[in-house]
């Protein structure tokens, strides 16, 4: 793989990872629109480790007093909010598990992920609307915790999105936009980690013995990108609504529908 091609996937792996807008989506889309073989789910999990070191970074500190509280004051709400992250991990890793035949088979289809992106979309512009909001992260349960974590759970269908499926689930048990989206991004920690973890083995038996420097390129503009999209998401959703995102997710869907019927892009 081109260097330039992985800083490219690099690119819009870290800045669509944590958009409501599905970044599989996208690193599926970009390689066909270039006429570049699709990259492998493989690939896509590894340079999500780039992303992760974005989210711990952007939230040190949380994750910090959540360990000191794990350790030292296990009564604290730090403690009880690392605990629900926990909790919240283990539907995708019993789906990832369970289903990754699946996964990274027929769901890469270019007709699933058009069909993720458009139904995902219209959910999210329902739930945006009609969410009340008054609830923070402090307020969260056990069975809130479940909830968001079986929509992550969900996004392993590219097109669906990792940070649109929690966002909508927060919203949909009443945390406000910006605090939805950061336990959404706290949620993601374990999961990319993983993910990421599980498959660098396949990825560097995909690509070769030239997998590490386009891994390791790809991965670092990742991290970079996902910062700046991080800090980005939150500041937006504290003032504003899902609307533009929701109409973007509508038109790169439509937009796939369309190429694919024409013929100007194969499903694979």
């Amino acid at each position: 793989m081109p260097l330039w091609f992985a800083a490219l996937l690099g690119l819009v792996q870290g800045l669509s990872e944590f958009l409501p807008i599905s970044s599989t989506a996208h690193l599926r889309l970009i390689p066909a629109l270039l006429g570049r073989p699709d990259p492998g789910a493989a690939f896509t999990a590894v340079i999500q480790l780039g992303t992760l070191i974005a989210v711990i970074v952007y939230f040190a500190r949380e994750l910090a007093k959540m360990a000191r509280a794990v350790v030292v004051d296990r009564a604290a709400k730090e403690a009880r909010l690392a605990w629900l992250i926990i909790l919240g991990t283990l539907p995708i890793g019993i789906a990832g598990v369970a289903a990754k035949p699946f996964i990274t088979g027929d769901a890469r289809s270019l007709w699933v992920v058009a069909v993720a992106l458009i139904v995902v979309a219209i959910v999210m512009w329902f739930t945006d609307r009609e969410a009340r909001q008054d609830r923070t992260i402090a307020s969260l349960g056990l069975v809130d915790a479940v909830i968001i974590g079986t929509a992550q759970a969900c996004a392993l269908i590219p097109g669906v999105s990792r940070s649109g499926a929690t966002i909508v689930a927060a919203l949909l048990v009443g945390l406000s936009r910006a605090d939805g989206a950061r336990f959404s991004f706290l949620l993601s920690i374990p999961a990319i980690a993983a993910a990421g973890l599980f498959e660098a083995p396949d990825a560097f038996r995909e690509l070769g013995s030239s997998a590490l420097g386009p891994l390791a390129v790809a991965t670092v503009v990742a991290g970079v990108s996902g910062y700046a999209s991080i800090a980005w998401l939150i500041s937006f959703l504290a003032t504003r609504t899902l609307a533009g995102l929701v109409i973007y997710r509508l038109a790169v869907g439509l937009l796939i529908l369309g190429l694919l019927t024409t013929g100007v892009l194969t499903a694979r």
